[in-house]
């Protein structure tokens, strides 16, 4: 392991150990303390939160701009001190941390005996709802997350958010897909954060009025076990409490081929995270590049190459 990669490590290791200790007004104060020191830095991935704010709200001027990026680094870091301290937290305390409008999408589905894949940008604290729904609604899910560098640290999150209740699959490796469908199949529940694709062969949708590509899982786990795939989005407000919304479900198209349906279903689910996004743009945690112009310079002759700005993703 690398001198860095060690520091990685323990950094994260600190930041379990020793924030979950602290008092929550503290830790609330603190969180926002590092967020404004970043901000005020002005680092590569301010620089592209920042970027990708503006395709959110492209008639954002520069100062808008500027405090939708603070807003957005605090609402980062308020995700990282919540989720230090998660396994600290009282049961009561997470069932009383999360607000979900339109769950009957989600107690209908699960009821009816249906599998149930709930599809969720990187918005507010994903770990948050996860918790909630083992804690409040007593339902444990499988999950993917992808594999971090040093492997002790993947190792970390992974000991983290089983913790929490999640059962958690490696993204890479190629068996994911098999037991997703698996747990779909016997009436189970997914959940998957679904607006960046790691395998660079996702399925392109339209994203705010530009391309990029989205994980095409949650359709094809759709087709195939015949779950019912529901989008959700989170917000803060200015409460403890977190905010969200299940989203009607997205249905699989009677017709045309796999790659057909596929398509359409990936759209519908980055058009209901745009949704989400549009309302509430400071909570989606987005610091690395996404849309394709972006990812690739020749679909931006005028860009500098991404291997200039290594690091930012």
């Amino acid at each position: 392991m690398s001198a860095r990669d060690r520091m990685t490590d323990a950094l994260y290791g600190l930041g379990w150990g020793t924030v979950k200790k602290l008092p929550e007004p503290v830790a609330v104060r603190l969180g926002r303390s590092i967020a404004d020191l970043a901000w005020k830095r002005r680092g590569k991935g301010v620089q592209r939160l920042e970027s990708n704010y503006a395709r959110v709200v492209p008639d954002a001027s520069p100062e808008r701009l500027a405090e939708l990026s603070r807003a957005g680094m605090r609402s980062y870091l308020r995700y990282w001190m919540e989720s230090f301290r998660l396994p600290a937290w009282s049961e009561e305390r997470i069932k009383g941390g999360f607000d979900p409008k339109g769950l009957h999408h989600l107690t209908d589905g699960l009821a009816a005996g249906r599998g149930v894949i709930l599809a969720l940008p990187h918005m507010a604290n994903w770990d948050l709802a996860g918790a909630w729904v083992t804690t409040r609604l007593e339902t444990p899910f499988t999950t993917v997350a992808e594999r971090l560098k040093p492997e002790t640290l993947y190792d970390r999150f992974v000991a983290y958010r089983e913790g929490l209740g999640m059962e958690v699959l490696p993204h890479s490796g190629g068996t994911a897909f098999g037991t997703l469908a698996r747990r779909l199949r016997d009436g189970g529940l997914v959940c998957l954060v679904a607006e960046r694709d790691l395998s660079s062969s996702g399925v392109e949708v339209r994203f705010f009025g530009e391309a990029t590509r989205m994980p095409a899982g949650p359709a094809l786990l759709a087709q195939q076990t015949g779950a019912l795939l529901l989008p959700v989005t989170l917000w803060y407000d200015d409460s403890p409490v977190m905010q969200g919304r299940v989203h009607p479900p997205i249905e699989v198209p009677e017709s045309g081929t796999r790659a057909e349906k596929t398509s359409v279903m990936a759209q519908a689910l980055a058009d209901a995270f745009a949704t989400g996004i549009a309302d509430h743009p400071e909570d989606w945690h987005m610091l690395q590049r996404l849309w394709l112009k972006d990812l690739d310079p020749a679909r931006n002759p005028d860009r500098t190459p991404p291997a200039a700005e290594k690091g930012t993703s």
